[in-house]
């Protein structure tokens, strides 16, 4: 099953974030929660965490890149 991986809104007045950083690439085994990617918004980092545990299948937004809240950054393929 396809999970998607979703750009969280951390703040009230956040509406956007850049991708800094893919900790993880395309084809790595990810586990839920764990750190994927590092978002710089609102002059601060977060590290996006994994939704689900599965293999990283989809990069859709790459590193540098500017991204709304919500946008549809990745895809994680479950084992179910």
């Amino acid at each position: 099953m396809k999970v998607e991986v979703l750009l969280p809104q951390w703040g009230m007045g956040m509406s956007e974030g850049t991708v800094t950083e893919w900790l993880k690439k395309v084809g790595d085994r990810v586990e839920e929660d764990e750190p994927i990617a590092e978002i710089e918004a609102e002059k601060a980092t977060q590290e996006l965490e994994a939704p689900a545990t599965g293999i990283l299948s989809e990069i859709l937004v790459q590193e540098g890149e500017e991204a709304k809240v919500r946008t549809l950054l990745a895809y994680i393929e479950t084992d179910d």
